[in-house]
C-alpha cells in the first residue's frame, strides 16, 4: 500500500474511531506492524491522523539507514497502549488515527524525491487529515512543509535536533538533511516571528553558522539549556514564542544523546534524555500543532531497539496532541 492509493480511498461516511488491535486477545507480536497496531487507511478510509512512513535517506552526509527508520519505529510501537496517562487522554478513541503506508521516493535523485514527497503529502493532507511522518531523512521536512504551507500559509516550527539544518549546500547539493529549514525560509512558508532550534549542540563549521542561523530567525534553547532550566520553564518560553500560530514539530531522533538514542546517523555528545524530550513535547500541549514529523531512526546502530522506542513514544505524544486538539474543536474533548 502507498500513501497515494490509502489516500484516494479516503471518502467514507464519519463514524466511531477504529483504535488499535485488542492485545489482550492478540498478542502484540503477532500481525503487521502498522504504527502502534492501528488500522491502514484503506481499511477506515479517512483519518484525522495520518502515519506516514518515509523510506528515504539519500540527502544523509554521514551514516546512511534511515531508510529503515519508519518500518522500526511501526515494530517498537507495537507495546504503545490506547490510554495515555500524561495527558489523560485516549487518542485513538478521541480521532480518527490511522497508517497511511509509506510514501515511495526514487533514492537516486534527491530532487525527484522532494516532488514525490510533497505530492504524497498534498494528497493526504488534501483528505483532511494531520500528518504525523516517520522517516526518512531529514531532507523530507521541506516538501513536507511545502505542502503544509499551501493550506496553512508560513507556518511557526519547533525544531528538535542536535544540529542547525540551516546550511547552505553540501558538496553543491541544495537538497540534503542539512539544508532543509534554510530552504524553507527561502521559500517563504515559515513564519519567521516564530522558528526555534531545540537540543542543538556540538561544533560547528564556524560562527558564522550561528550568525546566519540568527539572520533567518532562529531562537536556539542548547542542550545545557534545558538541562541548567529544566523542562517546564523550556517549554513555557516555547509556547510563547509560537502563540496561537499554525505549528509543524520536526525532530530529528539525534536531539536525544547517544545514550538514549544510539540508532541515527550524526550522533553527538551531550543531548536531552528521552524523558527531557517527552516531557518538552507534553508542554506544548496547547499549541495548535498541524502536523509533525520524526526523523533520522537509523535502526542498524541501534540496541535493543533503544532508539525505536523512543521514537515510538515520541510520536505517541505528538499523535496524542493532534487527537486532542481534533476532538476539541469538534467539542468533543
Amino acid at each position: 500500500m502507498t500513501a497515494a492509493s490509502a489516500a484516494s480511498a479516503a471518502a467514507q461516511p464519519a463514524r466511531e474511531p477504529v483504535g488499535p488491535v485488542d492485545s489482550s486477545r492478540i498478542p502484540r507480536y503477532a500481525g503487521p506492524a502498522t504504527f502502534a497496531r492501528l488500522p491502514r487507511l484503506d481499511e477506515v478510509g479517512t483519518a484525522d491522523v495520518a502515519v506516514v512512513g518515509v523510506p528515504f535517506d539519500t540527502g544523509v552526509s554521514y551514516r546512511p539507514g534511515a531508510r529503515f527508520g519508519g518500518n522500526a519505529i511501526r515494530e517498537a510501537s507495537r507495546l504503545l497502549r490506547p490510554y495515555n496517562p500524561a495527558q489523560d487522554a485516549s487518542p485513538f478513541a478521541l480521532a480518527q488515527v490511522a497508517d497511511a503506508g509509506d510514501i515511495a521516493a526514487n533514492p537516486f535523485n534527491i530532487n525527484e524525491a522532494v516532488e514525490t514527497i510533497e505530492a504524497g503529502a498534498d494528497a493526504l493532507l488534501d483528505t483532511g487529515a494531520r500528518l504525523m511522518t516517520l522517516g526518512g531523512d531529514h531532507t523530507i521536512a521541506l516538501p513536507l512543509l511545502r505542502s503544509l504551507a499551501k493550506k496553512h500559509g508560513p507556518v511557526a516550527l519547533l525544531h528538535f535536533d542536535a544540529h542547525l539544518d540551516t546550511w547552505d549546500t553540501y558538496f553543491g547539493a541544495e537538497y540534503t538533511h542539512g539544508t532543509p529549514f534554510r530552504r524553507a525560509v527561502e521559500e517563504g512558508i515559515l513564519d519567521t516571528s516564530a522558528l526555534s532550534h531545540v537540543g542543538t549542540r556540538g561544533p560547528l563549521y564556524g560562527k558564522k553558522d550561528l550568525d546566519d542561523d540568527a539572520k533567518m530567525g532562529f531562537g536556539i534553547v542548547t542542550s545545557a539549556d534545558v538541562m541548567r532550566r529544566g523542562v517546564d520553564e523550556v517549554a513555557d518560553q516555547l509556547r510563547q514564542r509560537i502563540g496561537d500560530r499554525p505549528l509543524y514539530i520536526s525532530i530529528d531522533i539525534d536531539v536525544l544523546d547517544p545514550a538514549h538514542a544510539p540508532g541515527t546517523g550524526t550522533p553527538e555528545a551531550g543531548g536531552l534524555t528521552s524523558r527531557e524530550l517527552l516531557e518538552i513535547v507534553r508542554g506544548l500541549s496547547s499549541c495548535n500543532l498541524v502536523s509533525a514529523d520524526l526523523v533520522e531512526v537509523a535502526p542498524a546502530y541501534d540496541h535493543a531497539e533503544i532508539t525505536s522506542v523512543a521514537a515510538s513514544h515520541t510520536a505517541y505524544e505528538l499523535t496524542t496532541i493532534m487527537a486532542r486538539q481534533i476532538a476539541a474543536g469538534r467539542g468533543e474533548g
